[in-house]
């Protein structure tokens, strides 16, 4: 079988650091730029089970997305029933992450209450699917300007989005960190998916809240343009001047 060339390259970079306030890194992050995977998770737990819960998940989403990739034809020109199948195949991987994270505390009474944030965005054919739940981000830079792709579960957003509270008020609520979605914290959870065409020169942006907390979106597409892993050390290094109170994450893919 001959593989047909893709007119675009997706290539990825990414870093953690363990920021200037925590003892545990509990995030964890995957970049597979051959299997066009790229996930950020954000553990959370007492006991060094945040760190196991973002480790196991990507581990599990990697596993299910790589079967489920070699099974499906979900490459070549972009199709509705193509974005569906890549869409089912993202949400089953983490649903998946989710069943084993649930069944790993009841077996484990030392793990009960672990879970993690997972924002995924995987490859097909000049598309990318994303898979999100939790309040870590994914954003796009186009033609200069960031664009925030994913929602936050969480609780200040929902109140937001009611017209509860003003955006001012959700700046400084003391609620900023509740979120209302997790992998593993019931065998299942509720997947936001969508669907995005990519164009030459675009980039992505995943990371966890420990970045974005500390980040405006407009400052996102200049450090952007310092490309690959100076992109990456840029944005670890501005959280960890703002203040750097929980692990930091980035992933950065390019489209050349």
């Amino acid at each position: 079988m001959q593989l047909l060339a893709l007119p675009y390259t997706m290539r990825s970079y990414g870093g953690s650091d363990i920021g200037r306030r925590r003892s545990v890194n509990e995030d964890a992050y995957l970049c597979d730029d051959e299997l066009g995977l790229w996930v950020v998770a954000d553990g959370m737990g007492g006991h060094a089970a945040g760190e196991v819960a973002s480790q196991e998940s990507i581990d599990t989403i990697y596993g299910m997305v790589k079967r489920g990739k070699a099974a499906l034809d979900i490459e070549g020109p972009h199709t509705e029933q193509k974005a569906r199948a890549a869409c089912r195949l993202l949400e089953g991987a983490v649903q998946a992450a989710t069943y084993i994270l649930f069944a790993m505390a009841e077996l484990d009474r030392g793990k009960a209450g672990m879970g993690t944030t997972i924002s995924a965005m995987m490859r097909f054919g000049d598309s990318v699917a994303l898979g999100q739940v939790g309040d870590s981000r994914i954003y796009r830079v186009r033609t200069g300007e960031a664009l925030q792709l994913t929602e936050d579960h969480t609780l200040i957003a929902w109140q937001l989005k009611q017209g509860l509270i003003t955006p001012d008020q959700a700046r400084v609520s003391k609620q900023r960190n509740v979120i209302t979605r997790a992998v593993g914290s019931r065998d299942y959870v509720q997947v936001d998916t969508s669907v995005w065409e990519a164009g030459l020169g675009d980039s992505y942006l995943l990371c966890s809240d420990g970045l974005h907390g500390y980040l405006k979106p407009e400052e996102i597409p200049g450090t952007i343009a310092d490309g690959g892993h100076f992109a990456v050390e840029k944005f670890v290094r501005l959280a960890n001047a703002r203040g750097g109170k929980d692990n930091i994450t980035a992933v950065v893919v390019e489209v050349s």
